[in-house]
């Protein structure tokens, strides 16, 4: 199987840890119910986490995570025995104590010498209070929406108590980020912050504008997240943020992806740190991404950030690989031209993909010993009897011909598959690189113009693409 820059590839990038030289970090703890165990120290960056530090409990449970050097503004882990974890705030205060205990990690935690964490944890309390009040709330609203004769008035006299519980919590949060404004818990709170759409205008013909909504939340979105903070790339709150974003508010095409993921690039370049994980993240989702012509985003970060020497965390050896990765990907992106094929058919005659003459062609890539494939191959064929008398044509590939071509002859026979057969028998023409053929069947839609209109797509998606485009002009 050919060599794909995946995930884990890619997440070397993403774990450059910048520290603070100056006076370290101390943080004693106690949890009373850990004894003569190892604990763990352990940081949020974007949607995942890394270990930090280790420490050993005593049979009182005191131990101590410790440094040489400051550690990175965020929200960190305290990991201990039977996957059981409280979170702390390291930020400007790196040199205190806590104390809990295992039968309630959260309530029963209490710090000392760090005001950040006190007041963390008086928000944990307080927003734990209020959703034991949500709860029998939602519970009692389940219960009338049920109802047959239920009364409106019954549901919003529920739907009022729950906005004001609602409000008390938004309102907690407002009077922290006055109070407290330069605390990495308030550039949380408001990155965490939804925008509030206001009533939706009338247009000019009296209609209220159906769009407003959306826009006005797409483009309010990243208000309260300040990009100069890369704080908050070691919290939970930015990457399901960047992630919501992408996926949800920007429209699902090569051009809007490609726009929006400049835009936020850019947003992030004051802050190199910024500017990293989001060039790694935009690189690295849409690189692995199902959605059909994502990876057209994937080359524009290689062309934009890589090949240009902006990407400055990566090593020579990376580079090299992703912009290899980039320009492969850069051929056969949907809009291009298909690289043409010089293969023979089973009497050895020659043949150019570039000279096969159909309104739409079905460029697939099959192996005759493949289990998938014989699943997916009848599925290919009965669209085929179906569309052939309106000039569509399949110029199948086999990728695996055996020496003697048996395999392959074996397996037209025993399928009826009489559409146009061909393999590349002298292995000339270096496909599965150029068409990233990693694994089959892989299926590729082609215009009449050799154009590529969609690729790597399931056989149940092949008669609603092509029949877009035999109604297109």
């Amino acid at each position: 199987m050919m060599k794909r820059f995946t995930q884990f590839t890619l997440a070397l990038l993403a774990m450059g840890f910048s520290a603070n030289a100056a006076d370290g970090y101390k943080i004693k703890c106690k949890i009373n119910g850990v004894k003569d165990s190892a604990c763990y120290l352990a940081y949020y960056f974007g949607d995942k986490q890394y270990l930090k530090d280790t420490a050993k409990a005593d049979a009182n449970g005191n131990m101590e995570f410790s440094g040489p050097e400051k550690l990175p503004g965020g929200i960190y882990l305290v990991v201990v025995p039977k996957k059981k974890y409280f979170e702390i705030i390291l930020d400007k205060e790196q040199n205190f104590s806590l104390e809990t205990d295992t039968a309630d990690l959260i309530k029963n935690l209490k710090s000392k010498g760090s005001k950040d964490n006190e007041l963390f944890y008086s928000y944990l309390e307080f927003i734990g209070n209020k959703s034991k009040e949500m709860e029998p709330l939602k519970d009692e609203l389940k219960k009338i929406e049920e109802k047959k004769d239920a009364k409106k008035d019954e549901a919003k006299a529920v739907r009022d108590k729950m906005q004001a519980v609602d409000k008390e919590v938004k309102e907690y949060k407002l009077n922290f980020i006055k109070a407290h404004p330069d605390m990495l818990l308030s550039a949380v709170f408001k990155a965490s912050q939804e925008p509030e759409v206001p009533e939706t205008p009338t247009l000019a013909n009296g209609k209220k504008d159906s769009t407003f909504a959306y826009r006005y939340f797409k483009g309010h979105y990243w208000d309260g997240t300040d990009f100069t903070d890369d704080r908050i790339l070691r919290t939970p709150v930015f990457a399901n943020k960047l992630k919501f974003y992408m996926d949800k508010l920007v429209v699902q095409m090569p051009d809007s992806l490609n726009k929006e993921s400049d835009y936020l690039v850019e947003k992030g370049r004051p802050n190199k740190e910024m500017f990293k994980y989001l060039v790694y993240w935009l690189t690295n989702t849409y690189e692995t991404s199902n959605l059909m012509g994502a990876d057209a985003v994937f080359v524009n970060m290689v062309k934009k950030y890589y090949k240009t020497g902006q990407a400055f965390w990566v090593t020579d050896t990376v580079l090299k690989k992703i912009n290899e990765r980039g320009d492969q990907l850069d051929k056969i992106l949907i809009g291009k031209t298909a690289p043409d094929l010089l293969v023979q058919d089973t009497n050895l005659a020659n043949f150019a993909l570039s000279k096969f003459q159909a309104k739409v062609t079905i460029l697939y890539f099959w192996d005759p010993d493949c289990g998938h494939c014989k699943k997916v191959t009848p599925k290919v064929l009965e669209f085929y009897e179906k569309y052939k008398v309106k000039g569509v044509e399949v110029f199948a590939v086999c990728t695996n011909f055996g020496e003697t071509m048996e395999p392959w002859k074996k397996g037209i026979k025993e399928m009826k598959l009489k559409w146009f057969n061909v393999a590349d028998l002298f292995n000339k023409t270096g496909y599965k690189k150029t068409y990233d053929i990693y694994s089959t069947p892989v299926i590729y839609v082609l215009d009449k113009d050799k154009k590529i209109r969609a690729k790597r797509i399931g056989s149940e998606d092949l008669e609603g693409i092509v029949d877009r485009m035999l109604k297109e002009k």
